[in-house]
């Protein structure tokens, strides 16, 4: 019997889309998505949910010490600014001419790149 390979699930989100969060302590804030992880379902955002990391001396960093970063963010708390209207809005998709899937907000219809 065969086994079944895990199968990334498809997400709204890739890195580079603008987003806003909609929940959580940073909710309102608006940023870039820097990078996302499909296999946990969150994505780190440029500016938000900054944590503080206790580092230790290292050839990067000789002094060690306190970095402030960003830390993950599940991707349901985030949603897609619509580049029309600068609103967040869901995402869909849909077949373009060429017969490639193409992202486009639900709001405006408009297509995210």
């Amino acid at each position: 019997m065969e086994r079944k390979k895990n199968k990334q699930p498809k997400l709204h989100l890739k890195k580079g889309d603008q987003v806003r969060i909609i929940t959580g302590n940073d909710k309102g804030k608006e940023g870039k998505v820097l990078q996302v992880l499909p296999d946990k379902m969150r994505a780190f955002v440029e500016g938000a949910n900054i944590i503080t990391k206790h580092t230790k001396p290292s050839a990067q960093n000789p002094n060690g010490g306190i970095v402030k970063q960003e830390a993950a963010i599940h991707i349901s708390n985030l949603m897609v600014i619509d580049p029309k209207t600068g609103k967040p809005s869901r995402v869909g998709r849909r077949l373009n001419d060429d017969g490639k899937l193409e992202r486009f907000a639900k709001k405006s219809g408009e297509v995210i790149k």
